[in-house]
């Protein structure tokens, strides 16, 4: 098993429960329990992975839930999915499992229309309590869907971490979009930590900034520093945590920080270059009290790791949440 099937084994898991994805008595070859769904699909995983895309060899199981017809279309879609999001060189099982989750979202409510099978009593109860229970999230999901961009997952002791970043211009628009994930998708809302932050310049040159722990106490002021060192405005960020099991101590603010910034990159929301003068990255492989910024050589950075940025803004005070 290479190392990067090894690590994306381990972020699935985390982030959709233990036994969504496990091997199988045949090498190479893996059982995806895709998460809401009855069936599960065989996947091969080649040596070559990720160089070389995966191959969904069928369905392993139809599930007891499960109704006629149900297994090949999800099998038909996941291979649609896997097509549409697979590159060359880069892990896709986490992506092609959301990219499922939409194209299986975008086809239910044609399904709801062509059958109702509910009494009309019951179904009077269940829209009564869904009303009651749901109204705050029924309000945000009315805001369309966010342009979110998202990073790679990043995994720590079994700690998984994800970014969100979108394009916003108003500090309403932020707080609606946080609000529409956490009504929209499970795993974030149910995830140990949301950590938040934005910057947005609003009109007659005013500017509004802020954060958002969630709990993990200075890890919203932290985001918000790389966000002034990047000189990022009319952008928000979420870095999603699904706690591992094992405390990461200090070096848990330069992961959170590390994928914020990989969000920021695949966004187009920071100037990327080769040149090794404006190479910065967090160091994070060593345990130290603080994470701090260090201009590494240029070897150690692929491209997707480099960034412009000023030196001189290094020794800025961190802002703590709830600053403007």
């Amino acid at each position: 098993m290479s190392e990067e099937l090894r690590d994306e084994l381990e972020a699935i898991n985390s982030i959709y429960g233990n036994g969504c994805l496990v091997p199988s008595d045949d090498t190479n070859i893996y059982v995806l329990q895709p998460p809401g769904e009855s069936s599960s699909l065989r996947i091969e995983f080649p040596p070559g992975y990720p160089a070389v895309p995966p191959v969904v060899l069928g369905t392993n199981s139809t599930g007891e839930r499960g109704k006629r017809g149900d297994a090949a279309r999800e099998f038909s879609l996941f291979c649609q999915a896997l097509s549409t999001v697979y590159e060359p060189g880069a892990v896709c099982l986490f992506d092609a499992i959301e990219e499922l989750t939409r194209l299986l979202e975008s086809e239910a409510p044609e399904e709801n229309q062509d059958q109702d099978t509910t009494p009309e009593n019951e179904a009077h109860t269940s829209a009564a309590t869904d009303n009651a229970v749901h109204a705050h999230d029924t309000h945000a999901l009315a805001v369309p869907e966010p342009p979110w961009i998202m990073s790679d997952p990043f995994i720590e002791q079994k700690s998984v971490f994800v970014a969100r970043c979108a394009h916003v211009s108003s500090t309403e628009e932020a707080e609606a979009f946080l609000q529409h994930l956490l009504a929209s998708d499970k795993k974030v809302r149910t995830a140990t930590h949301n950590i938040t932050a934005w910057r947005i310049r609003g009109p007659n040159n005013t500017t509004f900034q802020d954060c958002n722990d969630d709990g993990e106490t200075a890890a919203g002021g932290r985001l918000l520093h790389l966000m002034q060192l990047m000189d990022l405005w009319n952008v928000m960020v979420i870095v999603t945590r699904w706690y591992g099991g094992h405390k990461l101590g200090p070096r848990r603010f330069a992961l959170i920080n590390q994928t914020a910034r990989d969000a920021f990159v695949k966004a187009g929301y920071v100037v990327v270059t080769d040149s090794a003068s404006y190479a910065t990255c967090y160091t994070v492989s060593s345990p130290r009290e603080k994470p701090r910024f260090s201009p590494p050589p240029p070897s150690a950075l692929s491209p997707q790791r480099r960034f412009q940025y000023n030196p001189d803004h290094l020794d800025c005070q961190r802002p703590q949440c709830g600053s403007s």
